[in-house]
């Protein structure tokens, strides 16, 4: 779990920088698409789309923008149809993969993917694979100095939280089900406490160590597909040391 927090770190991290020029509206774009068309286009009933236009409004997306998804996804615009996808596969030494995507042509993204992973020295492998290894679980993290343990694990505790732990950077991490995510959030928010990262993700079980030049080969993986356009998450069970960071 520390080793997802410092993976969850970077891609938030990086999510700034994307949100500048623009990527990121397009990945919660087609968040909000597929979010309205499973579930209807109106927030307070449906909670992953409330998730996705609050992640949206996070990095400053123009309410016109989520106003035009939503009805992209409940069919009041016409567009392509945009549909949720799940690819599995092994980066060097074996590191398994999972990226969850959100495409408007597999037949476009699939060889993409398949060439990435190629690229770095793994290769996408077929559904089942390593999904067995993840568990989808809700994730928040909170800096110590803002949020206090004994707090947020009563919260937790309260509102279906399943474990809050200290990571190795000093955070500290709160899981959950998926379907309390929002649940948990809202309670957090009504405390005042602020993560810096709230995501539902696939989380690895057990790590695995990767050494040298083959761990930067993975990294280097993990970061090509997390920039792809239709990626929306990015999870593996590579236990990441600060080694891996350091030309960062």
């Amino acid at each position: 779990m520390a080793g997802h927090s410092k993976w969850a770190n970077i891609q938030h991290r990086k999510g700034r920088v994307d949100a500048q020029r623009g990527k990121m509206w397009s990945k919660l774009s087609k968040a909000i698409i597929v979010a309205a068309k499973m579930g209807g286009g109106d927030p307070d009933a449906n909670i992953r789309l409330r998730k996705a236009i609050e992640d949206a409004k996070a990095i400053s997306m123009p309410k016109d923008n989520i106003q035009r998804a939503i009805k992209r996804g409940t069919g009041e615009l016409e567009g392509s149809e945009v549909e949720e996808l799940l690819y599995e596969g092994y980066g060097p030494g074996g590191v398994a993969v999972m990226c969850e995507v959100m495409t408007d042509n597999r037949n476009r993204t699939t060889p993409e993917l398949r060439s990435m992973f190629g690229k770095f020295g793994g290769n996408l492998g077929n559904t089942g694979c390593v999904s067995y290894l993840f568990e989808r679980k809700g994730v928040f993290v909170f800096d110590p100095e803002t949020a206090d343990e004994e707090k947020l694990t009563e919260i937790a505790l309260e509102n279906g939280g399943d474990d809050v732990e200290p990571l190795d950077d000093g955070k500290i991490q709160v899981t959950c089900n998926p379907d309390a995510h929002q649940t948990l959030a809202d309670a957090f928010a009504a405390a005042e406490l602020v993560p810096e990262i709230s995501s539902i993700n696939q989380v690895a079980q057990t790590m695995v160590d990767v050494d040298g030049s083959m761990a930067k080969s993975v990294l280097r993986l993990l970061e090509a597909l997390d920039d792809h356009d239709d990626v929306q998450n990015v999870s593996t069970n590579l236990n990441f040391t600060d080694e891996m960071f350091e030309d960062e």
